[in-house]
């Protein structure tokens, strides 16, 4: 089990190609390669983590699993929350149990994603169903540092989570909230 402070921010970019040429120009290393995640967010039918401002949330790629619990976003100029995350055997079992516990899945989110490093940050190109972005965790100076690397500043980070862009986003078309897969389902 890891358990972290995340700190973190996403830009967002007109496309992958840009994204990428943009990350490797500042000097940031490939670690892990493209590939498609499927995310899964569980709660209670009564919502307790909702009303607690918690995510749980089972992830899966590439015959991999993790499972995470994400606490209360805090006060920061960045995303900031306390993460607990470890790797499952079986992502589908676990959903199944957590299912049979009373949780239930309330929205799946997919994104193609791709690693990069360069000191003390991580820096993912995330490919979704809403347009393409950096996301940039580590710690605050390291962050603000690959920010202006890539020509950005405080006034374009985004804060918010994949969710709650899809569902802003759906609101500006009108349109109800579902979950944010490429096949629109």
């Amino acid at each position: 089990m890891t358990a972290t402070l995340e700190r973190e921010i996403k830009l967002r970019f007109d496309s992958a190609d840009a994204a990428r040429s943009a990350v490797l120009a500042t000097g940031a290393v490939s670690i892990r390669g493209r590939r498609l995640q499927e995310d899964c967010l569980l709660d209670t039918a009564d919502e307790t983590l909702h009303h607690r401002r918690c995510v749980l949330r089972v992830r899966m790629e590439s015959g991999k699993s993790l499972v995470t619990f994400k606490g209360p976003v805090q006060p920061s100029d960045m995303l900031l929350r306390e993460e607990l995350e470890t790797i499952v055997g079986d992502g589908p079992l676990l959903l199944r149990i957590l299912e049979e516990l009373g949780f239930r899945v309330w929205f799946r989110y997919e994104k193609y994603r791709e690693e990069f490093v360069l000191d003390d940050v991580i820096v993912a190109v995330d490919e979704t169903p809403l347009g393409t972005f950096v996301e940039i965790e580590g710690g605050d100076r390291g962050i603000a540092d690959m920010a202006v690397a890539l020509g950005r500043n405080p006034s374009d980070y985004l804060l918010d989570s994949y969710r709650g862009l899809f569902c802003a986003h759906r609101r500006q078309l009108g349109l109800p909230a579902t979950h944010m897969l490429f096949d629109g389902d």
